[in-house]
């Protein structure tokens, strides 16, 4: 049987890292430490794994994630093994956390040691037309793969004030403190604003990650 499918580029990357890429679009995690990862990530697995239904832990999260649209559900994976990842061929990114923190936009999680500490987080400023802003924060130390739509690109925050679509945002230090501004005058949101009001405004030392994509902002009940 012959087949550019067989060739060195698609067959499975062995690396002795608990987290390794496979390509731009597929991580694999090997098993030992369980690890969190949003539902419906997991694409393939070697090996003897559960996957089970990870709760927010404790009731004020829980109470976080009913009330707002950072509610991704969590499976903990836990065995020996190795899993596969991927989120609709989105492009992956690991970051390293050696006891420091990353604000992460809910929909651009997809894995996470099990041992890092994660909360929700409302933004300043984010009101009600806003979408009432939330982010996830991860803290500690171990291995955070975020998953894009497109090439993200990565902007210093440090040297000007910096603004941000607020449904292209992927994630930022977590020293920094956006805050929600409006760049539309009423008259044109009255009228039909172009759909980009509201961005994240970030000044000081740190990193806003953007992609090329804005997330459809989710929606709002606003009956009683």
């Amino acid at each position: 049987m012959r087949s550019s499918l067989f060739e060195q580029g698609h067959q499975e990357v062995q690396a002795t890292e608990r987290f390794s890429q496979q390509n731009s679009q597929m991580l694999r995690v090997a098993l030992g430490e369980d690890v969190l990862a949003v539902k419906g990530s997991m694409v393939a697995f070697q090996g003897e794994i559960s996957f089970t239904h990870e709760g927010a832990g404790s009731a004020m999260k829980l109470l976080k994630k009913m009330v707002t649209a950072e509610d991704n559900p969590l499976m903990r994976v836990s065995g020996r093994g190795e899993v596969f990842f991927a989120h609709e061929a989105g492009y992956l990114f690991q970051v390293e956390l050696t006891g420091d923190a990353l604000s992460v936009n809910g929909r651009n999680l997809l894995a996470f040691d099990a041992g890092l500490q994660w909360d929700i987080n409302r933004t300043k400023g984010a009101g009600i037309m806003a979408g009432g802003l939330f982010n996830t924060t991860l803290s500690g130390n171990g291995t955070v793969a975020l998953c894009t739509v497109g090439q993200p690109v990565l902007l210093d925050c440090r040297q000007q004030p910096t603004f941000v679509d607020v449904q292209a945002c992927v994630a930022w230090s977590s020293n920094l403190v956006p805050q929600v501004v409006n760049s539309m005058k009423m008259s044109s949101l009255v009228r039909g604003g172009s759909g980009e009001a509201f961005q994240y405004a970030f000044h000081g030392d740190g990193f806003v990650v953007v992609q090329p994509y804005e997330w459809k902002p989710p929606s709002t009940n606003t009956s009683s």
